[in-house]
């Protein structure tokens, strides 16, 4: 590892605590009832209340928050899928850009409903301007915000005593929406803009080339949609190539910035937890034991990319180096950010329900492919996407607490609270449903015709294909190795993992955090198990790696382990 790559990885860790201690002090003001915005924008907000028939002091149980996040879901499904149906018929057009195929528009509407924005198709030459402002932008406001809603209905759950209400759905989207995502991306977007990120609505432009050929540009409003996609954690690319094309990133600072904005709010929402349950050292074991994961993610990733892949060498394949890189993989990676970065943000948007590139994560060496595979299987709560992330941890933080209570010989308890049958198997089916679907669907890929016809690439790295796109689309993520291709049957398999990836961990999430509401709290004993201890911590990463580590390391062998060994 080189100087420069390690300084980098230690300054953005050191910011990721630094801003995301404040961002999540700042966002638990936000969701308590002591908030109060300034009175002009308190008139919108009550506007909005007005209009989708509900009061900010009218509170709702667990179900009733649940119905109203899938309300809302359906409707923006509906009207995402009729839009880009209709897309060659609507203005802000300038390419005349036609109609999305129903397959695809299906996919595209669960991708980016679900916050997973995995692409069939190529952004720049696909979508028009209303569809990527209307549709995708929004919904990548939207999908983020309902995450954040949800995630602040379960934290009251546990914060509550002896109640059943979880807050106001309405209430807490809007709030997510207007003083949180907002203002961050307004901010964003305006220094991305500052940077040279395009931001117009002229079409494409045409250039000559010095040897008297024309080339298309592709432009658009792109600066506005790459503020939300990195702060939602929602990761959909303007451009096919993600956040390797210069318009979208064009050069080390914004490449690290954005690098910082993919995991900003997701820490910050751990100490976020801690302060909404008056606890505020219960948040310090659940950060430690994520970034301890993304340190780890981090520290095995670069060093396989520097080394570059054997098999490669062997094979004559030229591998750019440069004088402190010593043959490193520099396939698929961007000159422009180099080993260090490329490896930091594969780790960092797959530790998040990003998906954002800024490098091809199919060209990654065998091991170094690895690592962000493993890091979506463990159901993206290595931080994880806003809200979806630390809902997602709260189930193997119970299922550590039970596991705790087993080794003392006492009742679990978390925050005082104990934890019953009830909450260990809405955890259990949290935790396990959706690796569990994840390689139902890759044996079906790779064992039926329809499934085949999408693997391009034979072999173990065929499979490894296959396996991250169930991976990443049941995890909602989004991110891919390139090989995989769009057909009727993965558009179709794709969609139902994106919906059920959501829909079964969110309603099992706010499941838990309403049985909890209802609990009274029981004052801490000499035999209560601590959970505000780096002991518990550790219990957090076995407990994770046990459950998802131990389900996946079969598929990993037969991908991208027998890649390694070639």
């Amino acid at each position: 590892m080189n100087g420069q790559g390690l300084a980098q990885i230690l300054i953005y860790a050191a910011l990721l605590v630094g801003l995301g201690y404040p961002l999540g002090r700042y966002m638990a003001w936000v969701y308590s009832e002591r908030f109060q915005a300034p009175r002009p924008l308190a008139v919108v907000e009550r506007s909005f209340y007005r209009l989708v028939g509900t009061r900010a002091d009218e509170e709702q149980t667990w179900k009733g928050y649940a119905k109203s996040a899938c309300l809302l879901m359906a409707v923006f499904s509906a009207l995402l899928y009729v839009l880009l149906r209709l897309q060659g018929r609507l203005p802000l057009n300038p390419d005349h850009l036609a109609a999305i195929s129903p397959h695809v528009a299906a996919n595209t509407v669960a991708s980016f409903v679900t916050n997973t924005n995995w692409q069939y198709y190529a952004g720049e030459t696909t979508m028009s301007y209303l569809s990527q402002m209307a549709g995708l932008a929004v919904q990548n406001f939207v999908s983020a915000g309902i995450g954040m809603a949800v995630l602040a209905a379960v934290i009251r759950g546990f914060a509550r005593r002896s109640r059943r209400e979880l807050g106001n759905f309405w209430v807490d989207l809007y709030r997510s929406l207007a003083y949180i995502l907002l203002p961050l991306s307004l901010i964003l977007a305006l220094f991305l803009i500052s940077q040279g990120v395009v931001q117009t609505f002229s079409g494409h432009a045409t250039a000559h080339t010095l040897s008297g050929a024309t080339q298309t540009i592709a432009r658009g409003p792109v600066a506005s949609q790459e503020a939300i996609k990195q702060l939602g954690t929602n990761g959909g690319g303007f451009y096919n190539s993600n956040s390797a094309v210069p318009f979208e990133n064009p050069n080390g600072l914004t490449d690290f910035i954005e690098l910082l904005a993919i995991l900003l709010i997701p820490a910050g929402q751990v100490f976020m937890f801690g302060r909404m349950v008056s606890a505020r050292r219960q948040a310090w074991p659940i950060f430690a034991a994520m970034f301890a994961m993304f340190a780890v993610g981090v520290a095995i990733a670069l060093p396989l990319e520097q080394h570059g892949s054997g098999a490669l060498r062997a094979s004559g394949v030229n591998i750019t180096q440069s004088a402190d890189q010593s043959g490193g993989n520099m396939q698929d990676k961007e000159v422009r950010f180099g080993i260090a970065s490329t490896a930091l943000w594969a780790t960092a948007t797959t530790d998040a329900s990003n998906g954002s590139v800024n490098g091809g994560h199919d060209a990654l060496t065998a091991g170094g492919g690895a690592v962000p595979l493993v890091n979506i299987f463990t159901g993206e709560v290595i931080f994880g996407g806003v809200g979806s992330g630390l809902y997602g941890m709260f189930f193997y933080v119970l299922i550590a607490v039970f596991i705790a209570g087993l080794m003392v010989g006492r009742t679990p308890e978390y925050l005082g609270k104990k934890i019953e049958a009830r909450e260990i198997k809405l955890a259990a089916i949290g935790a396990l449903f959706v690796p569990t679907l994840v390689l139902v669907l890759t044996a079906v890929a790779v064992v039926t015709h329809a499934g085949l016809a999408s693997i391009f690439n034979p072999g173990a790295h065929g499979f490894s294909e296959a396996l991250y796109a169930y991976t990443s689309q049941t995890n909602n993520n989004g991110s891919a190795f390139a090989g995989y291709g769009a057909t009727n049957f993965s558009t179709l398999a794709g969609s139902a993992a994106m919906w059920l990836g959501r829909f079964v961990p969110l309603i099992a999430a706010l499941a838990i955090g309403g049985s909890l509401a209802e609990k009274k709290t029981a004052p801490a004993s000499a035999g209560t198990f601590r959970t505000d201890s780096p002991t518990f911590a550790f219990l957090i990463v076995g407990v994770v790696i046990l459950t998802a580590g131990l389900m996946i390391f079969p598929a990993l062998s037969l991908g991208p382990l027998v890649e390694a060994l070639r």
